[in-house]
């Protein structure tokens, strides 16, 4: 079989399957078992693929078909520019959190921010990425699941940042001392838990603790807008991503608790509300 007619035919499995984006990830999954670029794919096409890739390409596309994500069967994403480790047991890291980290990143040079406090890391993509691209700057990253945290120290390695960030296992601000910080900023989990079980196949393979967010979706930011007062400085930030229907609600809660002051709302790259920043009076 060739390159070409292994994607087409990885292409029709994919869509049969119902599984977004077939052609883009047949094309990634073939990229993956090859060890070859986009272009060597498209320059090639006609080339005999070897028995032993043919095997393993169809075995990937199965699994894929069983609602396996890509990310998990290649233990790969990129973010903020960086590749990132990740299998079952974090969520796998979207665009749309570049948004809330990019946003972290222009406070944080503004105000010359020292500390920040990560809650909820997973995989470590925020605090990895503001370690990265922020100067003399510490992080203190913060995950309930120990598995999580292995896999966020791994990826803190492989993008030489393991010096600048702090990792503590615990239940939000739990096991945390009261040290100030200049900023919090959280992608805690916020579906719905009756929607978990309208979600697509390869996202139900994620970690269930990183996507239920309570009824409404919101029971990690009444904690964290209750208790983050007692660990931000004075003027401190509080740095949120949200779902695109929840900014009048995590707004309300902020509102509620009359101690924080000039919130305002940014929108991701397909016009959603997607991320919440305030500041502590």
């Amino acid at each position: 079989m060739t390159i070409k007619q292994a994607l087409e035919k990885g292409t029709i499995l994919l869509k049969s399957a119902n599984i977004e984006t077939p052609k883009q990830k047949s094309r990634l999954l073939l990229q993956f078992v090859m060890k070859r670029t986009r272009q060597y794919l498209i320059v090639y096409d006609d080339k005999e693929m070897d028995e032993k890739e043919n095997k393993q390409f169809f075995d990937f596309i199965e699994k894929m078909r069983r609602g396996v994500p890509l990310q998990h069967i290649t233990h790969s994403q990129e973010f903020m520019k960086m590749d990132f480790y990740v299998d079952e047991n974090v969520l796998i890291p979207r665009p749309d959190t570049e948004i809330l980290v990019e946003e972290v990143i222009k406070i944080a040079k503004k105000i010359n921010a020292k500390e920040i406090l990560d809650l909820c890391t997973g995989s470590g993509i925020i605090a990895i990425s503001l370690a990265k691209y922020l100067d003399n700057i510490n992080v203190t990253a913060i995950d309930i699941s120990k598995k999580a945290l292995e896999i966020a120290k791994g990826n803190a390695k492989k993008n030489e940042v393991e010096e600048k960030i702090t990792w503590i296992e615990s239940d939000l601000f739990e096991n945390l001392s009261m040290q100030k910080y200049d900023i919090i900023v959280s992608n805690p989990p916020y579906i719905k838990k009756e929607i978990i079980k309208n979600l697509s196949k390869e996202v139900k393979k994620e970690p269930i603790i990183a996507l239920d967010g309570g009824i409404d979706g919101l029971d990690f930011y009444r904690k964290i807008i209750k208790e983050a007062y007692l660990y931000l400085k004075h003027f401190g930030f509080l740095c949120f991503e949200i779902g695109y229907d929840q900014k009048e609600e995590v707004i309300n809660l902020i509102n509620q608790n009359k101690i924080y002051a000039n919130t305002y709302c940014k929108k991701d790259l397909f016009d959603n509300d997607r991320v919440i920043i305030t500041r502590l009076e």
